[in-house]
């Protein structure tokens, strides 16, 4: 059963993406299923892979809440790294290139790209490593607060530094867009510790929700506001303007479903 229930919240945090991912591209890039289910797909099978690996016990609401999140980071993860590091694709119809690139020109070279992917990767792993290792040898003698505004935050600022080193060169630097992903992760990470105290656990699963939180700020709340990536680009199928608002009851579903569990989990 606790497969099947990994499987369903990978389903689950995939497809919550899928839905503001949408929402943001298709008036400029159109829509399929295919594409719109990509990372639901992702979702579930690292989910369900996830699960394999840690044995969690997902009978208990704080485990399922705390795997939303952590299936949430990994999907993100997977994702952008082959759209930032892998993919080709012509970068010239956005305003900010979405593929690895240095002063915001992208690396026409896919060998020394991916080359530098992998580094990225393996960085990140080293980092997740790394936490378990040192919270084997402190993690008792640790305040919980420390924990949370520091390794609660440990990918917020990861993720900080890899968004200003690809929108600043075209944006410029903004001091809030940069420090809002570290400060919203430790809130998260704050929320999360109630649930988990794994180290490794809460700094995924805080990230996860701090990109779930960030784009529903940026997508929804600010609907007729292109994305950065956007900005300036014309609106090549205006059908979906009115298309992609009955995704939103979906979206909204999964969020309330979501908060039903942390606060299921909190009493």
């Amino acid at each position: 059963m606790n497969h099947i229930i990994a499987t369903l919240i990978g389903f689950l945090a995939g497809l919550h993406t899928s839905t503001w991912g949408m929402y943001k591209d298709a008036p400029q890039e159109g829509f399929t299923w295919p594409k719109y289910f990509r990372s639901a797909i992702t979702g579930a099978v690292l989910g369900l892979a996830t699960h394999q690996f840690t044995g969690w016990d997902l009978g208990d609401p704080a485990a399922r809440f705390v795997y939303w999140g952590l299936i949430y980071c990994l999907e993100r993860a997977a994702t952008e790294f082959w759209k930032y590091f892998i993919r080709e694709e012509d970068q010239a119809k956005y305003f900010i290139p979405m593929q690895f690139g240095i002063m915001g020109k992208p690396m026409k070279n896919a060998r020394m790209r991916i080359s530098i992917g992998v580094a990225v990767a393996a960085a990140c792993v080293a980092i997740f490593f790394g936490l378990r290792a040192l919270e084997r040898r402190v993690g008792d003698e640790t305040p919980t607060w420390l924990v949370v505004i520091t390794v609660g935050a440990i990918f917020g600022w990861i993720s900080a530094f890899g968004g200003a080193w690809k929108d600043a060169p075209i944006e410029g630097f903004e001091t809030f867009k940069f420090f809002r992903s570290p400060g919203i992760a430790a809130i998260w990470a704050a929320i999360l510790s109630y649930s988990t105290l794994s180290w490794t656990v809460l700094a995924i699963a805080a990230e996860g929700f701090t990109v779930a939180t960030i784009e529903t700020y940026k997508t929804f709340f600010f609907p007729s506001r292109p994305r950065g990536k956007w900005s300036g680009k014309p609106i090549h199928y205006p059908q979906y303007l009115e298309l992609r608002r009955r995704f939103v009851p979906l979206w909204v579903g999964i969020w309330l479903l979501v908060i039903a569990h942390g606060v299921w989990a909190a009493l």
